[in-house]
């Protein structure tokens, strides 16, 4: 994957250089401007299954964009980097989209963690950034979100997926009132992510009256969590929540039910993906949330799901392929704002005028109406709890939580 990666890199930078800059300093191929849209995932290691299928989405966004002309006298090119779910990779990734000047948008990245060393340096040179799977309530509101003292951090970072306040406050909801569920012991990974979600968790879970029997905190490289299994199974838990991804959800929970616990484990959207159940043996009955309803249940996504299948991907688009479509497309969205607002030319600062364009941004989306509140998150807070059945998630209810 590493040489795809770098090869359709080095095809976006090629096709890029073949034209003349024109006073904006953008590229011009022929008779159209160039206009490039980054795209930052793990496309290599443990998380890659939901890195490849966020650039073949916006690989899908920006090729449906130029076929159908939809910005006038622009082309778009997508260039793909691997940041391999590493801050550091993250943050040395954002220092070449801010080098190459026909970059106007940047898509990703997937871990929280690697966007809050992403950020600073894009809010610096002015460059939009939409993330299609950063939940962490921090990123766009601050710390003090928790005390209701909410504060934009950044006025470039945007996100069509919705906040860790709104997940975990859904997920306590169906874990207590649907499922019925009243003792739980509570796990994360200590990542941005992980840390972020059960804390949501816990505080709406005891809010309802339910009761966190244990905490703990786990290595997500570590595979062996036998000696945290034996703790759960002293405290009379009826579920574990898990603050983290599937790479040690996985072998968690199988080590769970292999000691005799019978019990479901319940995880963010970070353990929403098709290979969690190939990594356990025993998923059966566990429960993930993801943001949005199912794409195959929408009627908006119909168009996506077929042009996706058509564009023969290797990779599934899994849990975030409809959002990192609508993240892709806000940003040609706000492309075709600047131009229109232009007499039909990208303006000289092209980064100013997408990102001035980025408020007034709001179409019918894959996941639906996409637009963005003061705070750059999506207006839209619908989420789904899934359950594995027949070694596959299915989904179970879903809703727009209400927080308080």
């Amino acid at each position: 994957m590493i040489a795809i990666t770098a090869a359709l890199a080095a095809g976006s930078l090629t096709l890029t250089a073949c034209g003349s800059r024109d006073e904006g300093g953008n590229s011009s191929n022929g008779d159209k401007t160039t206009v490039v849209i980054g795209v930052d995932a793990p496309l290599t290691g443990d998380l890659s299954a939901l890195g490849l299928g966020i650039r073949n989405s916006a690989d899908l966004a920006v090729k449906t964009a130029n076929k159908d002309e939809y910005v006038k006298g622009v082309e778009f090119k997508l260039e793909p980097l691997d940041d391999q779910a590493q801050p550091s990779v993250g943050q040395q990734n954002a220092q070449k989209f801010i080098s190459n000047k026909d970059v106007l948008g940047v898509v990703g990245p997937l871990n929280s963690s690697v966007s809050q060393q992403m950020q600073k340096p894009f809010n610096d040179a002015g460059l939009t950034q939409v993330s299609p799977a950063n939940t962490g309530t921090e990123l766009t509101q601050g710390d003090g979100w928790k005390t209701g003292k909410s504060v934009r951090q950044f006025k470039t970072f945007f996100r069509t997926a919705t906040t860790d306040e709104v997940q975990g406050a859904f997920a306590a909801d169906y874990l207590y009132n649907k499922a019925k569920i009243k003792k739980v012991y509570l796990i994360d990974d200590q990542k941005t992510y992980g840390a972020g979600l059960a804390a949501s968790f816990k505080t709406n879970f005891t809010k309802f009256g339910g009761q966190i029997v244990g905490t703990d905190h786990i290595n997500p490289d570590d595979r062996d969590f036998n000696a945290v299994v034996a703790k759960i199974k002293k405290t009379g838990a009826e579920a574990l929540y898990y603050g983290g991804e599937y790479p040690a959800a996985a072998p968690l929970s199988q080590q769970l039910k292999d000691s005799g616990q019978n019990i479901p484990l319940m995880g963010g959207d970070g353990i929403y993906s098709a290979e969690y159940p190939k990594l356990n043996k025993k998923a059966e009955g566990d429960l993930a949330t993801s943001v949005g309803k199912p794409v195959e249940q929408l009627e908006s996504a119909k168009t996506f799901i077929k042009n996706y299948e058509a564009g023969n991907y290797e990779d599934d688009y899994e849990a975030y392929g409809g959002l990192t479509y609508d993240a892709t497309w806000a940003i040609i969205e706000a492309v075709k704002l600047a131009v229109e607002g232009n007499d039909g030319k990208l303006p000289s600062d092209g980064r100013k005028a997408v990102l001035d364009a980025m408020a007034k941004v709001k179409f019918d989306g894959v996941t639906g109406t996409i637009s963005f509140d003061e705070f750059g998150d999506t207006t839209n807070t619908m989420m789904t709890a899934y359950k594995i059945k027949n070694k596959a998630w299915a989904p179970e209810y879903s809703a727009s939580p209400k927080l308080d």
